[in-house]
């Protein structure tokens, strides 16, 4: 059994002297398992001793532990450090994950925790991601997991999606699979979902899971059913969203969509809604209404598609973040006339971070000398990858102009957002042969370092 080392150490200890016991160096910051003195026989102590100099734990935490549960041998504690360790857990994650779950050293080793551990390594979990799901859920090891496993790939998932579900919600591993989730999954299959979606969606969602099938999800269902009409828009609008079959509807998307309805919103655009971005949708009613009512004074028409997007777009933010993003465009120069003339145009410019917008703006202002109040007019810019296909495109002019085979006064607005094959055609393709490097500019592989003139725009 093990010495209780507490507050008062011995003299040398405290001098910095490293003390012997029984054989064996004990090291303050190693905090490896040490080995038992013959006349250490309180549990309580022993409990303490273990949970502070083997696990790490605080005094305090130590302490606390000690008083629902008490180690008589440490043998099997000892073990269980060692298996976890051989799964690629550190020091730090054996704190953390015995902070929140101490009685995981009594854990059955042979039944119970091996079988698990080896299931999770065949799942692919090693080392910080292992200790990543046991940190958030620690029960998980205690559970049945092997039931649970076998019930996901005989309805159809991969490995990887199993590992997916267990790293998002490890604790369903601790449901019973047959009679909480079976009715679940005949239910979305009976909706027209196959196994393979109803695996992708679920890995993607599975909290769903562990909501009531007749109070929670068969009624979403019958309500998308009463707004939608058909069963094929309830399918549809439930692959858009399967976190809809979560929502609140009572509360939130019967009267956001009667919100709609009251401004002049037909029912093709609420369906269209429910279809793009149906998490519009599922925000605080009141925060809803003052969306609506702002993109009605901007003056969109509720009967064109770009209301409701501007909608989206809108719910995406909150008014703080919203006020972040204005003041990014207004930083380099915007009004908010034309930060907002802007919008009209194209809703999702402000759907962009404003880390993004930034980002943006000070490439076609500062490397292409771009007028920003040129920019506000084509938003669509700002939702193109500048990587993969703004720069590596202005390497291709940049070559071409200095070869002299286009004219300095090329529309790069219209180059940068006309469509790939239409572009590889005209820029790539046309000269490839006269100048070989304009296949390494479309590739990303030359540095563009600015257009020969100052392209005014």
């Amino acid at each position: 059994m093990l010495r209780l080392i507490s507050g008062n150490l011995p003299q040398q200890l405290r001098r910095g002297a490293s003390p012997i016991c029984h054989g064996h160096l004990f090291s303050t910051s190693s905090l490896k398992p040490i080995s038992d003195p013959p006349n250490s026989t309180d549990p309580k102590s022993l409990t303490v001793s273990f949970l502070r100099n083997s696990c790490g734990l605080s005094l305090e935490l130590a302490t606390s532990a000690s008083k629902k549960f008490n180690i008589e041998n440490v043998e099997n504690p000892n073990s269980v450090l060692n298996l976890l360790r051989t799964h690629g857990l550190t020091q730090n994650h054996i704190v953390h994950l015995f902070s929140s779950r101490p009685l995981l050293l009594l854990a059955d080793l042979g039944n119970t925790l091996k079988p698990n551990l080896e299931l999770f390594k065949s799942l692919g979990f090693s080392g910080a991601n292992l200790a990543k799901m046991l940190i958030k859920y620690p029960t998980v090891l205690e559970s049945n997991a092997y039931t649970a496993v076998d019930f996901f790939r005989a309805h159809g998932f991969n490995d990887m999606q199993i590992k997916t579900l267990m790293m998002k919600s490890p604790d369903l591993y601790s449901y019973n699979a047959n009679k909480i989730f079976k009715p679940k999954l005949e239910f979305f299959k009976s909706l027209g979902l196959s196994d393979l979606e109803i695996a992708q969606l679920l890995s993607s969602e599975p909290n769903i899971l562990k909501r009531s099938l007749e109070k929670q999800i068969i009624p979403c269902v019958q309500e998308l059913r009463r707004v939608l009409g058909t069963d094929e828009n309830v399918l549809e609008a439930v692959k858009a969203c399967f976190q809809i079959l979560e929502s609140n509807m009572v509360h939130m998307l019967q009267p956001n969509i009667a919100t709609l309805k009251s401004h002049g919103v037909p029912q093709s655009l609420v369906v269209k809604l429910l279809f793009i971005r149906a998490t519009s949708l599922l925000i605080c009613s009141n925060r809803f209404s003052e969306i609506v009512s702002e993109v009605m004074k901007l003056g969109f028409d509720p009967n064109h598609l770009k209301f409701v997007l501007a909608i989206m777009s809108m719910a995406l933010n909150s008014k703080t973040l919203w006020e972040q993003k204005v003041e990014a465009y207004r930083s380099f120069g915007l009004s908010e006339g034309e930060i907002y003339a802007a919008f009209k145009r194209q809703p999702f410019c402000m759907s962009c971070s404003d880390k993004k917008i930034k980002k943006m703006m000070g490439f076609f202002v500062n490397k292409l000398k771009m007028k920003p109040s040129r920019i506000s007019k084509s938003p669509n810019l700002l939702l193109l990858s500048l990587e993969k296909r703004i720069i590596p495109r202005c390497s291709v002019l940049q070559l071409l102009m200095l070869k002299g085979l286009i004219k300095e006064d090329t529309n790069i607005v219209s180059m940068v957002t006309m469509a790939e094959k239409n572009f590889m055609k005209r820029f790539v393709s046309k000269y490839q042969t006269e100048v070989p490097d304009v296949v390494r500019a479309h590739q990303g592989k030359i540095e563009f370092q600015g257009l020969p003139i100052a392209m005014e725009m």
